[in-house]
């Protein structure tokens, strides 16, 4: 890249980082979860965890968790440059590439440094299809031996952007809601076969928590256990992993939609 364009892309990336600042600043946060110390915002939490959620609803866990010892992981593409600067001023660290290009090495590498590194990644991104769970996040749960933890996020009545994945952008002083699933560990060792098969059940479960959060959004009801949910660093300490549920003979579906009902 040349000279002017690293500075077109800072510029543009503080444009971002301001616009994402004040526009979400409006919302109003809800959020629940299975167990709590998979929120990085809160003083028991247990990392490291890989946070899975839709590329539609980016810049929602961007805004709430910044300087949450979270490292995301952004296409090479041009075109997510001014996000990638933008996610460095809200304090998250960036790597570069996917987890065919380079991105799944940088990353062991960032655990390896640093054991208590959170990870933020987007299985339908940087180009689709919507809603559909690549293989990256399940590779990268296997071969680093760190759980899943999925995120369901919802506006009420977002205007939705002519994009491959229908951009989600929140109305002003709207209710966003977040629904956290529990830890779910894959299996050591995984063939391709047994990496689709959790591939399919992860975008079951991750629709299934999204949809509730969009609904519970549209709905405007309270919900028991909800707490609000707001812009904070996470707290000074970090903790080993918790619990996790392993995604292997038993499956995970049953007790994840039953979580789902218990919180409606």
């Amino acid at each position: 890249m040349t000279r002017f364009g690293k500075w077109k892309a800072k510029l543009g990336g503080l444009a971002v980082y301001t616009m994402v600042r004040g526009w979400m600043s409006t919302l109003d946060y809800q959020a629940i979860f299975c167990d709590r110390t998979v929120d990085p915002t809160y003083e028991g939490f247990k990392g490291p965890i890989i946070f899975v959620f839709w590329h539609e609803y980016l810049p929602c866990p961007v805004y709430v968790g910044p300087h949450c010892n979270v490292a995301m992981l952004v296409s090479r593409h041009r075109d997510a440059e001014w996000l990638s600067q933008a996610a460095r001023l809200m304090g998250f660290r960036i790597v570069r590439g996917s987890t065919k290009r380079g991105g799944g090495r940088a990353l062991r590498e960032l655990l390896r440094t640093n054991r208590t590194m959170n990870l933020g990644i987007t299985p339908d991104g940087p180009r689709g299809p919507r809603r559909h769970v690549a293989a990256g996040c399940v590779y990268l749960s296997s071969k680093l031996e760190v759980p899943l933890v999925l995120v369901g996020i919802g506006y009420h009545k977002p205007w939705r952007m002519p994009t491959w994945d229908r951009f989600a952008v929140p109305r002003l002083y709207s209710r966003a809601r977040l629904v956290f699933g529990p830890r779910l560990q894959i299996p050591l060792g995984l063939n391709r076969d047994r990496i689709e098969g959790h591939q399919r059940e992860i975008e079951v479960l991750l629709n299934r928590l999204t949809q509730d959060a969009e609904q519970w959004a549209d709905s405007g009801q309270r919900r028991r256990d909800q707490v609000p949910y707001s812009c904070r660093p996470a707290p000074p300490q970090s903790r080993t992993n918790g619990i996790s549920r392993t995604l292997g003979s038993e499956s995970a579906l049953p007790a994840m939609l039953s979580f789902t009902k218990k919180c409606a």
